[in-house]
């Protein structure tokens, strides 16, 4: 057995308020919890000092050792998943201190601070299954860590509540190989990408996709507030009709390809159309943070940080 402090559940570290974090569905293994009945869910309950991972992030250990998500970058999964067998064997949640404040500093946190890990084994399938399918509908989802070491919905008491969003989603519409860099690399990333295009040629480069079929592609799509839409069209015909769809829903980023006197063009061509200066104002210019850029893969990489940046304040929300 390794020589850090095990507490159990009697004595666990959670606050003895409840305390609320938001955290991303990636960042939280659900497919894998529900793949498995005889499995535990190893969730970061708080940290001091620095941390790898953030509070909420969770570990999923089936019985055989197998494991998927991580907490680290190493330097104590393993040690976490031995004591999620064990505790698949006792049937006992545990809480596990690692680094500054654990009597027995054999695992070291290169990060230096302190983390706790609450392990609790087969949790509720069904609580599971919901925020399943609340996330799979887009929709924020809620789960409290207790401090007696169970998962429940949120209510009173002591305990850790994490705030889960779905991942970010990539709306992507375009022509060439802007859009087709754009889209690989954000899903290489492991990102949500639907991408559209005119072209067949686009759609074979790429290796995914679906064809536009006309400028009103997006009236009828449900773009929520966790969904980016970027549009890469060197013909800008199709971008005034994409651009209002755009803009009528809750997309947290609107984008599209071009100079400035193209965005002050697009801008034009709307406000003819009747759409407000604020709405207006929604369209991100400069498109990417890398400042004129004309090589396709660093427009792709430029807008991606763009993007990535802008959803830091969907945590704030």
């Amino acid at each position: 057995m390794s020589r850090h402090s095990i507490i159990t559940t009697d004595t666990m570290l959670l606050s003895s308020r409840a305390v609320d974090v938001t955290v991303c569905e990636t960042d939280l293994p659900l497919a894998a919890a529900l793949g498995d009945d005889d499995i535990a869910i190893a969730f970061i309950t708080s940290v001091r000092g620095a941390s790898y991972r953030p509070v909420g992030a969770a570990m999923v250990i089936a019985a055989d050792g197998r494991t998927w998500g991580h907490l680290s970058s190493g330097c104590l999964d393993r040690d976490v998943t031995l004591h999620a067998t064990r505790a698949l064997t006792s049937n006992t949640s545990c809480c596990l201190r690692y680094g500054d404040g654990s009597p027995y500093m054999d695992i070291v946190l290169p990060c230096g601070g302190a983390l706790d890990v609450t392990i609790i084994p087969r949790p509720d399938r069904a609580l599971l299954k919901g925020l399943q399918h609340e996330l799979y509908a887009r929709r924020p989802a809620a789960l409290m860590v207790t401090a007696n070491g169970r998962l429940s919905v949120p209510g009173p008491g002591a305990g850790l509540v994490l705030r889960i969003l779905p991942q970010i989603r990539f709306l992507i519409c375009g022509k060439g190989p802007e859009a087709v860099f754009f889209a690989r690399i954000a899903q290489g990333a492991g990102y949500a990408v639907d991408l559209f295009a005119p072209d067949e040629e686009t759609l074979l480069s790429a290796g995914f996709g679906r064809p536009i079929l006309n400028s009103g592609l997006l009236v009828d799509m449900e773009i929520d507030r966790f969904t980016a839409v970027a549009l890469f069209f060197h013909d800008h015909d199709y971008e005034t009709d994409l651009l209002m769809a755009a803009l009528c829903s809750e997309a947290f980023f609107i984008g599209a390809q071009g100079s400035r006197r193209a965005h002050s063009a697009r801008c034009t061509a709307l406000a003819k159309r009747g759409v407000s200066d604020a709405s207006i104002a929604r369209i991100a210019h400069p498109f990417g943070l890398i400042p004129s850029t004309r090589d396709p893969r660093s427009l792709a990489v430029s807008v991606l940080a763009h993007i990535l940046d802008s959803a830091i304040a969907l945590r704030m929300t």
